[in-house]
């Protein structure tokens, strides 16, 4: 008698590649470890309250939003550290608790479970709570101070808006005004105000290319993001050096941040090659627009919200013939 093999019937994909979402997930965790630690450094303990509480509310919201919809647990997948951690690491060292909490809620239950959870939402989280607090507590969200003396100081990309609304008046700039920018140096290495996450370019390209070398990210987006600003920034310099001018609008502000770590999310960015091209092109050219024209100094935020509105739209029209369609006449 032959002993018989039961054999299970599935779709596709049949070969796992070994990834998981835990795994993905601890990878990113880990390729922030760098930006985090100089945070820490540079501002200290109150840095550290942040990123506890927000990761911490970032977890436990989750765990409470699975429990009143019903459906499974899935605080040890990490992703909800991982929004916790990115939140914390947008927002000033010297947010209030309280804020930080309410910002971190926002993320998760508005961000991410009204959607219907991982894998549903629209928006990046983090860059959601960020964008609420910013416009409903502008005073919090843009009060930054400097690393280790903790006095209230503007940030690099901060003295450079000041600076372009004289440029642009026809008033002439104010060499005191000037001489305050950090050096391209002190910009680079994170010794800076700004938001925690953004102040080292260092720390950032090493997690940045650390995602890449494990493959989470194609290297597309990143590279014609900051590619994109780099290039206009080049041409559009207007007081400044070129070259330096170029460089700092790589290095100061949220753009490596929001390159590697936020318009690369899995969800949110498009998913063919040529949607990837639009899709960097495009967040460059708005942020640089932002930083340039606008009232705002920063413009990496609100690009990649912006820009996750249109995914969809850009997966549409660049996804590829499926293999046996016949094109339709007219």
């Amino acid at each position: 008698m032959k002993s018989e093999q039961l054999l299970k019937v599935s779709s596709s994909p049949h070969v796992h590649s070994g990834n998981s979402i835990p795994a993905a997930m601890r990878d990113v965790i880990i390729a922030l470890l760098p930006a985090t630690a100089v945070s820490l450094y540079f501002f200290g303990l109150s840095a550290l309250a942040v990123i506890v509480t927000s990761v911490a509310t970032a977890v436990l919201a989750e765990y409470v939003c699975q429990r009143l919809r019903g459906v499974e647990i899935t605080i040890t997948d990490y992703s909800a550290a991982l929004t916790g951690l990115l939140f914390a690491l947008v927002i000033p060292p010297a947010t209030p608790l309280w804020l930080t909490f309410i910002g971190a809620t926002v993320c998760i239950v508005i961000g991410k479970q009204v959607f219907g959870g991982l894998g549903n939402n629209l928006f990046n989280p983090a860059l959601v709570g960020r964008a609420l607090l910013v416009a409903s507590w502008p005073v919090y969200m843009t009060s930054f101070t400097s690393p280790f003396d903790g006095v209230s100081s503007a940030t690099p990309l901060g003295i450079i808006g000041a600076i372009n609304k004289q440029a642009a008046a026809g008033l002439t700039i104010d060499p005191e005004l000037m001489s305050s920018l950090p050096s391209l140096s002190n910009v680079f290495l994170g010794n800076i105000a700004g938001s925690m996450g953004e102040t080292s370019a260092l720390a950032l390209l090493i997690g940045g290319l650390y995602l890449i070398y494990k493959k989470h990210i194609d290297w597309k987006i990143p590279s014609l993001y900051v590619g994109t600003v780099f290039v206009l920034a080049l041409v559009f310099a207007g007081p400044y050096p070129r070259i330096w001018y170029a460089f700092y609008n790589v290095f100061a502000g949220g753009l490596l941040i929001g390159a590697f770590f936020m318009a690369t999310d899995w969800v949110t960015s498009p998913t063919t090659k040529r949607g990837r091209i639009i899709y960097g092109i495009c967040l460059g050219l708005l942020t640089f627009i932002i930083r340039k024209g606008a009232g705002l100094p920063e413009g990496v935020a609100y690009s990649i919200v912006i820009m996750n509105m249109v995914t969809p739209l850009i997966d549409r029209y660049t996804r590829g013939r499926v293999f046996g369609e016949v094109k339709k006449n007219g």
